[in-house]
């Protein structure tokens, strides 16, 4: 939890050579996607948390094939209700724990509908109190909306960020408020899509490509077997 953690708006104190490889790698990413965006298909902020959560040990590209059929029959809470949990299942068993799911996708349509006037919420703590949405759900959809700037820790970004050495957290919680406290401020928002495009296409899990890296030459994992 971040309350548990320091805030991570604190600035990291590092040597002037470190903050200046870091602002390199930075705008490199900068200058290659100057304005990066989730790959995730939605239409709406509960369109939004909803193939976000559904993203969870799935690939983007397939919950936007599932979301294709799904949002194209429910795009609101109140449509996804009167769909049921039997009406959403057939339209995204193709992707990971379908099951359970649409379980959280009918419970948290109730939660709106009945809380929330059928709008997703905007605030943190309340997108964290609905069913299926974790805090890096939460982090990711505030900040692809522009609510709250926030570097939500996958996979790709938790391994993006050892071998470029921006953090040896053990959690995700770790790396993020390391990531927090290095990244300048003007550059969160962006950063999380950078670390991830990054991870996805470039320094993959068993065979990075270090050859066509951008940041190679700032990388002190570069010549290390992975």
């Amino acid at each position: 939890m971040l309350a548990a953690m320091k805030s991570p708006a604190t600035r990291k104190r590092l040597p002037p050579k470190e903050r200046a490889r870091i602002a390199e790698l930075f705008a490199r990413f900068a200058a290659a996607t100057a304005d990066p965006r989730t790959e995730l298909h939605f239409t709406n902020p509960f369109t939004l948390v909803a193939a976000v959560a559904l993203s969870a040990q799935a690939t983007d590209v397939g919950v936007n094939k599932a979301t294709a059929r799904l949002f194209a029959v429910a795009d609101t809470p109140e449509k996804m209700l009167a769909l049921g949990e039997e009406g959403v299942i057939p339209l995204i068993n193709s992707i990971g724990l379908y099951r359970n799911k649409a379980k959280n996708l009918i419970a948290m349509s109730k939660i709106l509908v009945e809380k929330h006037g059928g709008q997703a919420p905007l605030d943190r703590e309340a997108l964290q109190a609905l069913p299926g949405v974790g805090r890096k759900t939460a982090s990711v959809v505030l900040n692809e909306l522009g609510i709250e700037p926030a570097i939500a820790v996958d996979t790709h970004v938790f391994r993006v960020a050892h071998r470029l050495k921006l953090s040896d957290g053990k959690t995700p919680d770790q790396v993020e408020h390391d990531l927090m406290a290095i990244v300048p401020e003007p550059l969160r928002t962006r950063a999380h899509h950078w670390l991830i495009l990054h991870g996805r296409y470039i320094c993959v899990a068993r065979k990075p490509r270090c050859q066509a890296c951008p940041v190679a030459d700032l990388c002190p994992s570069r010549e290390q077997p992975f």
